[in-house]
């Protein structure tokens, strides 16, 4: 059976998401589906941006995971020719955690046949969606201010791929978007430079354990050196 469409999942239900791992005696999810969204950032995270624009929902609604997906893939596409590779960077600011239930029933001709069961049970899980509020923020991207409005029009092309409404806006409160990941590799270079830094460190342990031995050695040294130079007092010495 193919996908169904993103209004059959509008309904605000109770939020269904407990998947107890170290504790299966309460877990109520038997097992969750696979993750479709494979990226939350992406982009030049070391530029300082001086713009920020946000795609924020206008209403409630669940956006399942693969519509976010398609959002950002649509939007990382647009956003490479309008303001290059390093000329940008996105960040999801929501995360797919309710796990969306399906009872599945047999579709065609002559289906009532076959069908058996309630119309209405529980059923089994089929997805993950993330639930949003109205006034939600989505999507961010960052950018210089000269480009803020052609990304505008690129975060509002992605209203076809979204089941409720949407509305972008443009900001300069950069600090909004909070922290933003480190690239790999400048990750990779603090880690062989604290590796270079451990090894050296190694090295030169040996070398100021000896220094330490021989000073502590010599200080020893020297009050046994004093005592031998101390003459003993001459008998007229003593008589006086």
């Amino acid at each position: 059976m193919g996908l169904r469409p993103g209004h059959c999942y509008s309904d605000r239900d109770r939020a269904y998401t407990r998947y107890a791992i170290t504790v299966p005696d309460r877990n109520y999810i038997g097992a969750v589906p696979g993750l479709k969204t494979r990226q939350f950032n992406s982009g030049n995270s070391e530029k300082p941006f001086q713009a920020i624009v946000d795609l924020i929902a206008d209403e409630h609604g669940l956006l399942r995971d693969n519509a976010l997906e398609s959002v950002r893939t649509m939007i990382n596409r647009g956003l490479l020719k309008v303001c290059g590779k390093e000329g940008f960077f996105v960040k999801v600011r929501v995360y797919p955690f309710h796990i969306l239930r399906e009872n599945k029933q047999a579709q065609g001709a002559h289906a009532d046949r076959i069908q058996t069961g309630m119309s209405q049970a529980f059923g089994k899980p089929i997805g993950r969606a993330a639930r949003v509020k109205k006034g939600k923020v989505i999507l961010s991207v960052l950018c210089d201010p000269d480009k803020a409005l052609a990304v505008k029009k690129i975060l509002l092309a992605s209203k076809a791929r979204i089941s409720f409404d949407l509305r972008s806006v443009v900001g300069t409160n950069v600090e909004s978007l909070g922290s933003k990941p480190r690239p790999r590799k400048l990750k990779m270079i603090e880690e062989e430079e604290a590796k270079k830094a451990q090894e050296a460190a190694a090295a030169a342990a040996p070398a100021a354990e000896t220094k330490a031995k021989e000073g502590t050695a010599g200080k020893e040294a020297a009050p046994a050196a004093e005592k031998k130079e101390a003459k003993p007092a001459s008998k007229e010495e003593k008589k006086k």
